[in-house]
């Protein structure tokens, strides 16, 4: 039994170095470093979420349950924030303003919540105004159920489209075998939704009865980072996969991505999830990390601000303590540079509206990439 089952590892492990990419695409050490990386907040825990807004001021969440507003050199904290649901991963999580912030005053905010009838907690999405350093008119706009004790796998990330739709990711709450596969339970799924909580009409399934018709994709396992293309509007996400597998995918509409059903990850005990990594009907990453660096924020770069890097995504690593730079040529990752090595586990990444590069780094605070020269 024992022979079948490191067999079949073996066979796992060739399959993920054989498929969807280069098996020797490894990290490098950047030829050059086009920034200076001057930490603009200190003191902050985990700073899970960042948001601009149109003053020039910055909203931090901390995943203990904190809303941070940093203005002219100094941090307020938010009143009135709703009570998380804090274990394991679950806390205060993602911040975002309304597209059209200036002139309606939404923000948008994720995190783990108790609300309901069964204990533990899931994840949320709630609207609500900032007036006199406290959260006014707070809207709940959708709910994940059934409420668990479980700690891992709330998501969650929120963005909005080039029409205003939102999007935000629920992570499969730790039940793999059971909800991710199923557009009839929550968790592990990345949710659309127009800016007042409604279902767009055209969302993949709302014809499908007893379907979770705010549902976009489903098969994904803990997306934590998601963005908006700048030049093609679409989606894309990060998502931790379990030993090895993390992955990069760009959305489209009722598509599925394969989890638990394939993988380019195995159990962190080392056994076989399973032997499959593709399969009819499901959706390949564009790029997938072996072994996985248990990525988190991401943002593209659109600016000539840094050199070379238009066009390259920025993506966190929570596992390695680094900020990732991944080049692109289409929809393929061609290089990957270590940019900020040992500075401590990077939770997020902004372009900021000044068109600079903002990094959250846990136990120190945000980070400001001022571009050499500038």
């Amino acid at each position: 039994m024992k022979n079948s089952i490191v067999c079949l590892y073996l066979i796992v492990v060739t399959l993920n170095f054989s498929c969807a990419q280069d098996a020797e695409n490894q990290v490098n050490d950047p030829s050059e470093i086009p920034f200076t990386a001057e930490l603009l907040i200190d003191g902050l825990q985990i700073p899970w979420g960042m948001a601009f807004l149109p003053d020039g001021s910055m909203l931090v969440t901390e995943k203990s349950g904190e809303v941070i507003h940093f203005k002219d050199g100094k941090k307020t904290e938010i009143g009135n924030v709703p009570k998380v649901y804090q274990r394991g991963q679950g806390g205060l999580l993602d911040i975002e303003p309304h597209p059209d912030y200036e002139d309606n005053g939404w923000l948008y905010i994720t995190y783990s919540s108790e609300e309901g009838g069964d204990k533990g907690g899931n994840t949320a999405l709630i609207r609500a105004k900032l007036t006199n350093n406290a959260l006014t008119d707070i809207e709940l706009l959708y709910k994940a159920v059934p409420n668990t004790t479980k700690g891992q796998h709330f998501g969650s990330r929120i963005v909005f489209d080039n029409e205003g739709y939102l999007y935000f990711s629920v992570g499969d709450r730790g039940n793999r075998d059971v909800n991710p596969q199923d557009i009839k339970r929550d968790g592990g799924k990345i949710y659309r939704l127009k800016d007042d909580g409604s279902i767009p009409v055209d969302n993949p399934f709302v014809n499908n009865n007893g379907a979770k018709t705010a549902v976009f994709s489903y098969g994904h396992r803990n997306p934590q980072g998601l963005a908006k293309h700048p030049e093609t509007g679409q989606i894309w996400d990060n998502e931790h996969g379990p030993k090895g597998g993390d992955e990069i995918n760009t959305l489209k509409k009722g598509a599925n991505y394969g989890w638990p059903v394939i993988t380019y990850g195995i159990n962190y005990s080392g056994t076989p999830i399973t032997d499959k990594t593709e399969m009819e009907g499901m959706e390949q990453p564009l790029h997938y990390w072996v072994p996985s660096i248990g990525p988190s924020g991401m943002a593209f770069v659109s600016t000539d601000n840094y050199g070379s890097w238009k066009g390259s995504i920025l993506v966190g690593s929570l596992a390695f303590q680094y900020l990732e730079r991944l080049e692109l040529n289409g929809n393929k990752v061609v290089n990957r540079e270590k940019l900020m090595a040992d500075i401590g586990r990077v939770r997020d990444v902004k372009e900021g509206p000044d068109g600079l590069i903002y990094v959250s780094v846990e136990g120190k605070g945000i980070y400001k990439l001022v571009p050499k020269g500038s």
